[in-house]
C-alpha cells in the first residue's frame, strides 16, 4: 500500500508569505477571511470584537507563518489561530462559567417535535430562529456550544482550550441544549 502525502492547495502561496509578499497574504486573507469571520461570530456575537479578532488572528498568522509546517492544511492552522483569539477575547470579558451546583434540571426534559410537511420551506426561518435564540444563551453555554457544534471540538480539546474540565465542557454543552429547547419553546 502506498503512503500519500497530504498537499494543501496554498503551499504555494504560503511560500510567498513567508517570503514576505503582500499579494500573497492578500490572496490569503481573501480566501479565508469570510469563514474565519463567522467562526469568531459564532463564539464572540459581536461584530465589531469579531472584526477585530480576525485581523488580530491575521496579524499573528502572518507574523508566525514561518512557524506552519504544513502538518494540516494552512486553512486548519489558521482556523486554530482564530478560535484561540476568539477564546481570548471572550476571556478579557471576564466570563463566569456556571459550577454543576448551580444548576436547576427540570423534569422531564421534551424535544418538540417538527411535524410540518413543509419542513423545507421553513427550514431557512427555524434556522435563523435557532441563530438568535443561541445570540441569547448565556456566554459559557454558547461558546461550548458552538465549538463542539459548529467547529468540531470534542469535549477534551474544549477543556483545555477554555481551562476547564472536559466534564465541565460536557456539563454546559448538555445544559445549553436544553436552555436553547427551553427558549424556542
Amino acid at each position: 500500500m502506498e503512503t500519500k502525502l497530504y498537499t494543501d492547495r496554498h503551499v504555494e502561496l504560503v511560500e510567498r508569505c513567508k517570503l514576505g509578499e503582500r499579494q500573497a497574504q492578500y490572496a490569503l486573507y481573501k480566501q479565508y477571511s469570510k469563514a474565519m469571520f463567522n467562526v469568531c461570530m459564532r463564539m464572540l456575537d459581536h461584530a465589531g470584537e469579531a472584526e477585530d479578532t480576525l485581523q488580530e488572528a491575521f496579524v499573528d498568522a502572518f507574523t508566525h507563518i514561518g512557524q506552519f509546517r504544513q502538518q494540516s492544511s494552512f486553512g486548519a492552522w489558521l482556523k486554530q489561530i482564530v478560535v484561540n483569539k476568539a477564546i481570548t477575547q471572550l476571556r478579557s470579558r471576564k466570563m463566569k462559567w456556571v459550577e454543576i451546583g448551580e444548576w436547576q434540571t427540570e423534569n422531564g426534559d421534551t424535544y418538540p417535535a417538527d411535524e410540518s410537511d413543509d419542513f423545507l420551506e421553513e427550514a431557512e426561518y427555524e434556522v435563523e430562529r435557532i441563530r438568535r435564540t443561541m445570540q441569547q444563551l448565556p456566554e459559557g453555554y454558547r461558546v461550548v456550544m458552538t465549538l463542539y457544534l459548529f467547529e468540531g471540538y470534542d469535549h477534551e480539546e474544549i477543556g483545555e482550550v477554555l481551562g476547564i474540565s472536559e466534564v465541565t465542557s460536557r456539563t454546559q454543552y448538555l445544559r445549553a441544549k436544553r436552555k436553547l429547547v427551553e427558549m424556542m419553546r
